[in-house]
């Protein structure tokens, strides 16, 4: 080092750098501390900077300074260049230190004034910029003052002959003038303009970005950077200190995606590639097949699942969904090929070179410590080797990065496009093909199916790649031991086979419990759905029994797939120990002589191989996982898209007048068979025996008429509509619609209502237009409603219209049909939610009115309507019976008899009193039946802020159980201490050998190493084996290695047992948590309030059922498993390194203090964009349920690319989190490599130069180099394993937040009541208020009544008058703000809520069914006889029906879908008619029931609940007429009470105007 120093700096050997020299600071001291490595630093600062994102700015604030400084730099480094050349023509005897200065001090400004130009374009331009560079360019300035001097003194100006030293004065000084004018640019003040106000003084001393500074203008991720910005991921720095200041509040504050990632460019590469595979899947077929139609080739090439759609006529422009062959078999696989496989195959490359790189590590280190032990070699070999130690690890770490950034890009495009196809998929097959799927199943392909199919993209490099590591390492342990390795290889072969069964077992367990899944998932997607329902009839704990069902039936399947994995985990760790003991027994018995080098350096070897073969199983899991779900999906893929040209006609009758026309057409409800499918079959498919099927109808209808509609309940009106549409399955005949692709205007019997608000659910995406929109709603009578709503049509509703009237959202959904002002509106008895008055208005103004010019098609049981219309068509048992005028249709059908016809009486009397029942309107604030809070009725998803609170570590750990995770934490505690006992065993089995041998020979050199070590020993690699008959050289060798050898066996056998013992403990506890913690969420959702139902989404509750607790059953264990290990690991290996070389601490400690740094810098960020991503993961699932349940009006409405859209918005913003967070995961990553190299380069550079003053021991320096390497690499694991499991405890967290935060109904009362309770049924409200949420107006507001026992009450009132709000008040779904309701004179506060709704008896206005069979449906308990059933349905005249779909065991379909809405109603008052209950509450239950069906069921009642006390509430006033009262309700008050006859009578009265309307 000293001869490198004196040629370098022209010195004497001697003293070949000195400090101070002559008076003066030493000339080399000055240019190579002072110059070079003060601009080496320099540079680093200032390379930093060089990724900094582009940021425009409308300011231009401080540009001359900024121009100053940039301008001063490069005049700076054009100094340095002359300055450089005047050095070489000079050469002087310091010539290669003055290079080698100037030539730094060139790179350092060119760097600093690149550096400059970017801030100047990034947020930075609005300030000084970073103090710090500031402060950097103060460093070189003591030398060039120094420099100053020493020309000075050395008399430079006084000798003319010597003009370049003149020269180097002058450059000096000038460059000391540019420093000093850079130092007055920074500092001199300069004016800001007032929106530059909100950036501080702060903002200059730490670059911290504000988020502020991000509002204006989003930045894009990456795109336009250089290299080094993206291999260091600068770019991504202002996003990690908006995370570290807390101001990662929004996705919002989220970079944009990259070009190439965004979600519509990636759709586009998915569908061309999709589209080539179909053309080339075609071509094979017609060579194959030449007689094949060329036609049916061409129908084939018209889509895929994200087809853009050909401009060859209108229909295809305008029609979302485009037919599809069931022949059209492309594989995704081969899509996805097609689409990324080029790139992903050649970051290939990047592996094997970086493979090859960390091979290269030991080969240098082999070197080095060679190096250290001999004392004949060169210096400048030692200083080559410590280089290329540097140079390989410095371009490995690179490499392995971006090959892992690169991945992780490929994995989100795969992502978006999987998921965008599924989306289409979904809106383009028909309903009936669909019906074999449900919404938990489908969200389930998108969310679990799809990340478990991206995990192939990080699995398949490492199949391959892990094995190519496997045989390099056999190579090396073939080159120390022979042969004799062969015996453990068997052994690992032999592992082979039953791995391969294990894993056969864990691809089959893995498939059942996804089905478990999936059906857990859609029965919890059913229960939050129906939950009024559920409580309403106490179904409580069936329901927890049903989910609870399918969740033992999952875990055991994940307890299975745990078991299996842990079996698994731990042959092949053990492996490794087992090979080792094999392999020197094998060896010794073919003769050789086993020495302490080749023990342990076997032993290292053999140590490498843990890394794949542990891997390896991982890998191969994740493979066969992805392979299923690639399956599952696949086959969704493959269903056959509705099929628009072979459904209709295009080419129509030559009539312009004709509308639509049906000739001997017949259409089916039956599912179609799909072949063979691993979907679990669903109840939904069904024969077609017993489904619905329209036969041979014929139907020709003109252009701006009304068509009614009528017939019995079930006969197929709504199919009728739904043929029309093109929902069903065509069997046969012509279909003709005129007006295709413009769409139908549809308003569906169950109205869809999306989670927007009222004015966003009627534009339906169509531009705002004023009048046509006032028309509108004044047309469906709503201007009354959203005058009482908090923000008026600008009030947002609950999923599903959940805080709207049955009323409004019927008016709303119809509102939305007229405003889309299509050519042909579908109306399925639209008017059967509303009272008489409000259908009088809309059937004027709006089917009449609006409309009149339109071709419109009404299905009603409200026949009085059907008088206007232009014609009626009578249907029963799916044909159309009879078609004529309203006078020869309407006398078939029995209508309500009209005995009190007096039209003069009340008219004029009714126009008397008119404004007197204005006015009272006015004064009266009405309210709605559910709860709107304030302007928006859902309650934000709140994000949590900071670190993952501890009590949720602590709900974790008694989930597992206390003594559970002891005993896993003291499993842990006790492999970890086995496995240092066996190191430290080693290392005194060395020095025994090291005192016995007096000899120095190379392999007691060797010995001296760490085992880890012997790797790399000189010879190690390829030194040939030691045969038996060469002399030993130690005669006891024999005996210590049979006596070291038998220990080392024990304390090995002992670590397996103790890692056998972990991993089923932890399997265990894994279970254990698991079960725990969906328990408590499960028990906790189902008590909750109606109100948090009403205001929150169900995906973001399904969200905690499904993605939450999949993190919780699998990702979280796996990864909190690594994270403890990585903790006891690091413990032990600092105990180790502590007790072997305790000096090494000194390295240690800055090391963990910058890592602890680091990490906390970096947590802050990743929390908080995992946190985001969990948050936007449930819009994707709210709207992707709502499209499947508003599929029919949104097809009908020719609205799908618009939802697609909307879906790709969603699903872009989640990509935005997603792949930030990636991004900082590998932002980490280089940087902890970074640190690393440093720390190990250092540490060979201080060996080289103590090697040459002969302090060091060799084998000391070779311990700490690779327990150095080994901590760093740890450390690096560690903080990404615990920044992992912090972000998957926010699964936990989430769950926990429902499991102890959202309130619910208190479940116990103060009194128990008597089995016969309530033996009466009186009822009486005492000055009832009934408040929804606080500042909200009062739904019943001092409301007063009683009700005798045994009495007959009818309900009246305008829509939202707060009529169903009674039941809700009497069954206790909102709590009572004031008054009290006495049931047989008992306060219902003081009674439990099971007692009180397990006695009363609702018939609810949404008839709401279980998928399940019918006896599930009307009694889940299985409290009655099937004959009692029977009976019931009897009564209900629904028991031929259910005899037709195959009794009571007939399977329903989701929500009950296989029966019409009326068929519902009427199962809904089957179940009440088992109850025997004494109060009786019917809420709207015949509204969807033609009049002669409800005559019959009105009967029943009155038959079946003579001596019982009846509530209800009823729009056809026929229904209540022969009440023994009647309650008129209006604004939360009852404004009259009587009976029917007195009321009716009384002119003017709210009550006789709806007689009087009805009549008319």
């Amino acid at each position: 080092m000293a001869e490198i120093l004196a040629d370098l700096c022209g010195t004497d050997p001697a003293d070949p750098f000195p400090l101070w020299n002559d008076g003066a600071v030493g000339r080399c001291f000055n240019q190579l501390v002072l110059n070079t490595l003060t601009h080496v630093i320099f540079t680093l600062a200032s390379s930093c900077y060089l990724g900094i994102p582009r940021f425009q700015h409308p300011g231009h604030p401080s540009s001359h300074r900024w121009r100053c400084r940039i301008i001063a730099s490069f005049l700076v480094s054009m100094l340095s260049l002359v300055d450089l050349i005047t050095v070489l023509v000079i050469f002087d005897t310091n010539v290669y230190v003055e290079v080698l200065a100037d030539s730094v001090c060139l790179l350092a400004w060119i760097v600093h004034g690149l550096a400059l130009i970017i801030l100047y374009r990034s947020v930075y331009r609005i300030s000084r910029g970073p103090v710090v560079l500031a402060v950097m360019v103060l460093l070189p300035a003591p030398a060039l003052v120094i420099t100053l001097v020493w020309y000075c003194q050395t008399g430079a100006i006084s000798h003319p002959l010597q003009p370049l030293h003149i020269v180097r004065l002058v450059i000096v000084s000038m460059q000391l003038v540019l420093l000093l004018g850079y130092l007055v640019a920074f500092i001199a003040p300069s004016s800001r303009r007032n929106y530059h106000s909100s950036i501080n003084d702060a903002s200059e001393r730490t670059p911290l970005i504000t988020h502020s500074l991000f509002s204006g203008e989003q930045i894009v991720a990456e795109d336009g950077e250089g290299w080094f910005s993206r291999i260091y991921y600068c770019w991504l720095n202002p996003l990690m200190m908006q995370g570290y200041a807390g101001n990662l509040n929004s996705p919002q504050n989220v970079y944009l995606l990259p070009y190439r990632l965004r979600t519509k460019n990636v759709r586009r590469l998915f569908d061309s590639c999709w589209q080539k595979c179909k053309e080339e899947k075609a071509s094979v077929k017609v060579q194959h097949s030449s007689s094949r139609p060329t036609s049916t080739v061409n129908a084939d090439l018209q889509n895929g699942p994200n087809h853009i759609y050909s401009s060859s006529s209108e229909v295809h422009q305008n029609l979302s969904h485009q037919p599809q062959t069931a022949e059209t078999d492309v594989r995704l696989f081969s899509v996805l090929h097609k689409a990324v496989g080029l790139r992903y195959y050649c970051l290939g490359i990047l592996k094997l070179f970086g493979n090859l790189l960390a091979f290269a590590g030991p080969i240098l280190l082999n070197l080095l410590v060679s190096f250290m032990e001999s004392q004949s070699e060169l210096l400048r070999w030692g200083i080559l080797y410590a280089v290329g130690l540097f140079a390989s690890s410095f371009v490995g770490a690179i490499v392995r990065n971006q090959f892992s950034y690169e991945v992780t890009k490929v994995v989100l495009a795969a992502r978006a496009a999987v998921i965008s196809a599924i989306y289409h998929k979904a809106v383009c097959v028909s309903s009936t093909t669909l019906s074999h799927f449900t919404v938990g199943e489908i969200v389930n392909f998108m969310s679990t199916d799809t990340d478990r199919l991206v995990n192939f993209f990080p699995s398949f490099h490492e199949l391959w790649s892990l094995p190519f590591q496997f045989a390099v390492t056999l190579y090396l342990l073939y080159l120390q031991v022979g042969v004799a390795f062969l015996s453990g290889l068997a052994l690992a072969i032999l592992l082979v086979p039953l791995n391969k069964c294990i894993a056969s077992y864990i691809v089959e367990n893995n498939k059942e419990m996804l089905k478990h899944k999936d059906s857990r998932v859609k029965l919890m997607t059913e229960i939050l759905s129906g939950m009024r329902v559920i409580k309403f009839y106490t179904w409580e704990q069936h329901f927890l029994g049903r989910v609870g069902d399918c969740r033992k039936k999952e875990l055991n399947r994940l307890k299975a797939l745990k078991y299996l994995d842990a079996v698994c985990v731990y042959l092949w760790a053990a492996l490794p120990v087992v090979m080792s003991i094999l392999t020197f027994v094998t060896y010794v018995l073919l003769g050789h002589e086993l020495t302490a080098a080749k023990v342990f350096t076997a032993l290292a070897l053999v140590g490498m191989l843990i890394l794949p073969l542990n891997c390896f199983p991982w890998v191969l899991n994740g493979i066969l996982e992805a392979k299923v779900s690639l399956d599952r999906i696949e086959r969704f893929l493959q269903l056959p898209d509705q099929d628009i040209h072979s459904y209709y006609s295009i080419d129509g009758p030559n009539d312009p007048n004709l509308a639509a026309e049906l000739l001997h057409s017949s259409f089916s409800w039956s599912v179609p068979v799909l072949g063979n499918r691993d979907f679990h079959q669903t109840s939904e498919s069904a024969s077609p025996t017993k489904c619905l099927q329209l036969s041979d109808l014929n139907l020709h209808v003109n252009k701006g008429t009304l068509i009614g509609v009528v017939g019995k309940v079930g006969c197929g009106k709504s199919s009728l509509l739904s043929a029309i549409s093109g929902e069903l399955n065509w069997c046969g005949g012509t279909i003709y619609v005129s007006s295709l692709h413009d769409g139908f205007g549809l308003a569906v019997q169950e109205p869809w209502i999306q989670y927007a608000t009222v004015q966003e659910n009627i534009l339906f995406g169509k531009r705002f237009n004023s009048k046509l929109y006032n028309d509108v709603i004044e047309a469906c009578a709503l201007t009354d409603d959203l005058n009482i709503l908090p923000a008026g049509d600008q009030t947002e509703v609950g999923e599903n219209g959940v805080t709207l009237s049955g009323g409004q959202k019927a008016r709303i959904a119809l509102a939305r049909a007229v405003y889309l002002d299509k050519d042909m509106y579908l109306l399925d008895d639209p008017l059967s939610a509303v009272d008489s008055d409000v259908a009088d208005h809309i059937m004027e103004k709006c089917i009449l009115g609006l409309l009149k010019s339109k071709t419109r098609i009404l299905c009603t049981h409200r026949i009085e309507f059907l008088e206007m219309a232009d014609k009626v068509v009578l249907m029963d048992s799916g044909r159309i019976v009879k078609t004529g005028a309203p006078s020869e249709i309407l006398p078939l059908v029995e209508a309500v008899p009209r005995s009190r016809r007096n039209c003069g009486k009340y008219k004029d009397k009714g126009d008397k009193d008119e404004e007197n029942l204005e006015i009272e309107e006015e004064e009266a604030n009405e309210t709605m039946d559910s709860p709107v809070p304030e302007d928006r009725t859902s309650i934000q998803e709140e994000k949590k802020v900071g670190a993952v609170a501890f009590p949720v570590y602590k709900a974790y750990w008694f989930a597992v159980g206390s003594c559970l995770a002891f005993s896993v934490l003291l499993s842990l505690l006790l492999m970890q201490a086995s496995r240092n006992v066996s190191d430290w065993w080693l290392s005194n089995w060395i020095s025994s050998l090291q005192k016995t041998e007096h000899n120095s020979t190379r392999d007691l050199r060797i010995a001296r190493l760490s085992p880890h070590l012997l790797l790399f020993s000189s010879g190690g690699l390829v030194s040939p084996i030691t045969m038996a008959d060469t002399a030993p050289t130690h005669p006891n060798s024999t005996s210590n290695v049979k006596f070291y050898l038998t220990v080392y066996g024990c304390i090995a056998v002992a670590n397996t047992i103790f890692t056998a013992l972990r991993a089923f403990l932890f399997a265990y506890g894994a279970i254990c948590a698991a079960t725990v913690i969906h328990n408590k969420l499960l028990h906790r959702v189902l008590k909750a309030t109606v109100t948090f139902f009403d205001t929150t989404p169900t995906g973001r509750i399904v969200n905690r059922f499904s993605s939450d607790l999949y993190s919780v059953d699998d990702s979280l264990p796996f990864i909190l498993n690594i994270f403890l290990a990585n903790i006891y690991n690091l413990l032990g290996m600092l105990i180790v390194i502590s007790y072997g070389l305790p000096w090494i601490l000194l390295v240690i400690a800055p090391l963990a203090v910058l890592y602890f740094f680091i990490q906390r810098y970096y947590r802050c960020t990743s929390r908080e964009l995992k946190r985001l991503y969990s948050i936007t993961l449930s819009p994707i699932y709210t709207h992707f349920s709502e499209t499947l349940t508003g599929l029919t009006t949104i097809r009908a409405l020719r609205a799908t690319n618009r939802f697609e859209e909307q879906n790709e918005t969603r699903l872009e913003v989640n990509l935005r989190c997603l792949f930030a967070c990636n991004a900082a995961v590998q932002w980490l990553d280089i940087r902890l490599q970074m640190i690393g190299i440093l720390v190990i380069t250092g540490i060979a550079t201080i060996a080289v130069i103590q090697h040459v003053t002969r302090s060091v021991d060799p084998g000391l320096v070779g311990l700490a180099l690779s327990y150095a390497l080994s901590v760093t690499n740890l450390l690096s694991n560690l903080i990404t394993s615990f920044t992992q499991t912090e972000t998957m405890m926010v699964s936990v967290e989430r769950a926990e937040e429902y499991s102890t935060d959202i309130t619910v109904e208190p479940q116990d009362g103060l009194y128990q009541v008597s089995p016969a309770w309530p033996d009466q049924g009186q009822i009486e409200f005492q000055n009832v208020v009934l408040v929804y949420r606080p500042g909200l107006p009062n739904a019943l507001d001092g409301l007063n009544f009683t009700i005798c026992p045994g009495e007959k009450v009818g309900i009246v009132g305008r829509t939202g008058s707060g009529k169903s709000t009674i039941f809700l008040a009497l069954f206790r779904m909102v709590e009572l703000t004031e008054g009290q309701i006495l049931v047989d004179r008992m306060n219902i506060r003081n009674i439990s809520l099971k007692d009180l709704r397990s006695r009363l008896s609702v018939i609810p206005q949404d008839p709401f069914l279980f998928s399940g069979t019918v006896r599930e449906n009307l009694d889940p308990s299985s409290y009655h006889t099937d004959e009692m059933l029977y009976d019931v349905l009897e009564q209900c005249h629904l028991k031929d029906v259910i005899i037709r779909m195959g009794g009571l065991n007939a399977e329903l379909n989701e929500r009950g879908r296989s029966l019409s809405v009326g068929q519902r109603q009427l199962m809904c008052l089957a179940r009440a008619l088992l109850t025997q209950a004494k109060i009786l509450c019917i809420d709207e239950a015949t509204a969807s029931v033609d009049q002669k069906t409800d005559q019959l069921l009105q009967q029943t009642i009155r038959e079946k609940f003579a001596d019982k006390t009846v509530l209800t509430i009823a729009h056809r006033l026929n229904t209540i007429m022969d009440s023994d009262k009647v309650l008129v309700i209006h604004a939360g008050k009852v404004v009259q009470c009587g009976a029917p006859e007195v009321l009716s009578e009384k002119l003017g009265s709210y009550f006789a105007q709806s007689v009087y309307d009805g009549q008319e």
